[in-house]
């Protein structure tokens, strides 16, 4: 579960990370970098596709300016992993909200714009 999340600062478990992270099987990876900046590709979360998730949801940054590649949705649709792209703060609630149902969620979050 995430603790809080404000802008440029994410609290899991009581650990504070200030760099963007993916969240994979309960393992928190921080230091996440993608290729293009502010664009996700299938590169940037092979370690998400090989975990198989239900739903991946992306923080896109404060204002939502991350965003995910086509190929990238067409590899998630392919492998019938759901995507759930939205502004880091909402992000974070429908992440909780999900690993509270038991869902098999993964994550990706931008920490800032």
């Amino acid at each position: 579960m995430i603790d809080n999340y404000s802008f440029g600062k994410m609290v899991i478990d009581g650990q504070v990370y200030t760099s963007d992270l993916k969240i994979v099987k309960g393992s928190v990876s921080s230091g996440w970098w993608r290729k293009s900046g502010h664009s996700v590709s299938v590169d940037d979360v092979i370690d998400i596709l090989a975990a198989k998730p239900d739903t991946l949801v992306l923080g896109k940054g404060s204002p939502g300016l991350m965003k995910s590649e086509s190929a990238l949705r067409k590899s998630l649709k392919a492998n019938g992993i759901e995507l759930i792209e939205q502004p880091t703060s909402k992000a974070v609630r429908t992440f909780n909200r999900l690993v509270e149902q038991g869902k098999d969620v993964a994550a990706g979050f931008h920490l800032t714009c």
